[in-house]
């Protein structure tokens, strides 16, 4: 439904859609369905995909994927399936505030969910439990030694990476970073000139409102009007129960800056509302304020 409203859209404003496997000639030119197209201006968006590790054993086994797993062990956890998270970092949901992603990770571990921190998954291998039903093994190490767990099903999660091959981005030879993404300025123009990169392809921010922001910021710069790009402040939720929600910069990003701030914390209590709808349960609201009193994260936990 929604697609389909972006489509109507699109066709209300008189775009041409062509549907197939395009493959870029020049910076000028695409190929696609047997058609060639020119053009003044590129864009390219192609999304991401997800991301499966090379672990030993993963060809082997049946595994689901989703885009996050604490929102899944969330969801399952609700249903009564007993979940285990192995997470190879000190602490869940990297790039939230860490003081919140505790938080909820100690009401999950409430609510029965096992957490495996600083655990890396070495190998995968099938297995079956004492009733012959298929199981998966998954073998993990950390700091205490070795170990398994035996699953019903393997949820990965590892995250998601941009789409780079298969459309002839390599005959534009831009300019990328050290981890292999395309360099662009602050108008979403990359090294060569006309082409601009929006999206998960610029590897910074794989979230969708992001890529909307980056190709206002291209097509006004088509156009000839002043725009700029800013990752200062991109918001971010969590769809777990209760919901984990950020914006602007954490403790951590800005210990490792050298910027000096201070904290402030509130109870979600002190709304009447959220009172109202969350009977016996509290949440908190974190603020990180500059010197200069200016606003520089807000990270809330609760529903």
């Amino acid at each position: 439904k929604l697609v389909l409203g972006v489509k109507g859209k699109l066709t209300a404003h008189g775009v041409n859609i062509v549907q197939g496997e395009a493959t870029i000639i020049n910076k000028n030119t695409v190929q696609c369905s047997g058609e060639t197209y020119e053009c003044e201006n590129l864009i390219l968006c192609t999304g991401s995909e997800t991301f499966i590790p090379p672990i030993p054993g993963v060809d082997t086994v049946p595994f689901w994927t989703h885009r996050d797993a604490i929102e899944f062990a969330s969801f399952f956890n609700s249903l009564g399936v007993q979940v285990t998270v192995i997470e190879m970092l000190d602490e869940i949901l990297g790039g939230m505030d860490k003081e919140l992603s505790a938080l909820l990770r100690a009401e999950y571990a409430k609510r029965g969910i096992k957490f495996m921190l600083s655990t890396k998954v070495v190998s995968l291998a099938e297995a079956s439990s004492e009733d012959g039903k298929p199981q998966v093994q998954v073998n993990f190490e950390n700091a205490e030694g070795t170990g398994s767990v035996l699953a019903e099903k393997l949820l990965m999660s590892v995250g998601r990476r941009p789409v780079t091959k298969g459309f002839g981005l390599e005959n534009l030879e831009l300019k990328r970073t050290e981890r292999g993404n395309i360099c662009t300025n602050e108008q979403m123009q990359a090294s060569a000139p006309g082409v601009y990169i929006c999206g998960d392809l610029t590897g910074y921010s794989l979230l969708a409102h992001t890529a909307v922001r980056e190709a206002e910021v291209a097509v006004h710069t088509i156009l000839g009007k002043k725009d700029v790009m800013s990752y200062w402040a991109i918001p971010g939720v969590v769809y777990t129960n209760p919901e984990i929600a950020g914006v602007g910069q954490t403790e951590e990003s800005l210990q490792m800056k050298g910027i000096n701030y201070r904290v402030v914390k509130l109870p979600m209590a002190y709304s009447g509302r959220f009172v109202a709808e969350n009977e016996g349960v509290n949440g908190v609201c974190k603020l990180l304020i500059a010197d200069d009193e200016t606003i520089v994260g807000a990270h809330i936990l609760g529903n």
